[in-house]
């Protein structure tokens, strides 16, 4: 059996997690590969960082394609090999005119979650602006979804499964950055990123809307290092890259934004 309570201790999603366990001692106990639901990016991490030192079970991730955001977990006992084509996924395309009613992101999840289908069964979706949008699901959804889901706001879709190589995946916008500061405080590195105030930063950090690495961080005096993405709701998110130190004992660091 596996060390639960260590496992489980300091997590953030302790109940997604401890499913994820489960999941893990059944594929132990039935040299099986067991496949989760779609994670979150928050539950994806700390899943990944509670698991890595265990010797017994192997996990691997996937959503789809590379720059997905929310995956399903293949887990086996380390004895198995595990490739991605092991982790069941399907893709609709959501074909509609949507010209004179856009839709977003919200409008798509809205339209799907309505069939009765719980958050957990979807992946990504990618929206296709006034073409419709495509969406990653698990496997078993895909009969249904084709009959249920007949509309996206006022606007009438047609539901069709696609293969994975079809996702029109679309690579983000992004904004090299040079700034200089006077240390490495969260509240300094993600406002000069984002273009926002340091006391609004420090509000949103305060109020639980910026992740560090997907890991909610509610302290702006927070020290953030190279490689570390932060995001924040509404904002985008922003990476940290090179760090140097000036003449004048300062940071000079280098950002990338993404919208």
């Amino acid at each position: 059996m596996l060390p639960r309570e260590e496992l489980l201790k300091g997590v953030e999603n302790r109940e997604e997690v401890a499913r994820v366990i489960d999941q893990a001692e059944q594929a132990l106990r039935t040299w099986e590969i067991i496949t989760t639901d779609f994670l979150s990016p928050p539950i994806f991490v700390e899943v990944e960082e509670k698991f890595r030192n265990l010797t017994e079970v192997e996990l691997l991730g996937w959503g789809g394609y590379p720059q997905a955001e929310r995956k399903r977990i293949a887990i086996a006992r380390s004895e198995l090999p595990l490739d991605s084509a092991m982790v069941e996924l399907a893709a609709l395309d959501i074909a509609g005119n949507f010209l004179f009613d856009p839709a977003t992101h919200r409008d798509f999840l809205g339209a799907i979650l309505s069939t009765g289908i719980v958050r957990e069964k979807v992946g990504d979706i990618i929206v296709l602006g006034e073409r419709g949008a495509q969406v990653i699901v698990v496997p078993e959804l895909v009969d249904f979804l084709t009959t249920a889901l007949t509309s996206v706001r006022s606007v009438p879709v047609k539901i069709q499964p696609i293969d994975l190589s079809e996702l029109k995946i679309r690579p983000p916008k992004k904004k090299e950055m040079t700034t200089v500061e006077a240390s490495m405080r969260l509240d300094a590195i993600a406002s000069a990123g984002l273009g926002m105030s340091r006391s609004k930063m420090a509000d949103a950090i305060s109020s639980g809307d910026v992740r560090v690495n997907w890991k909610e961080i509610k302290q702006p005096s927070h020290t953030v290092e190279s490689g570390d993405l932060i995001s924040v709701t509404g904002k985008g998110r922003v990476e940290v890259g090179e760090v140097s130190i000036t003449k004048k004992q300062r940071y000079r660091v280098q950002l990338t934004r993404y919208k």
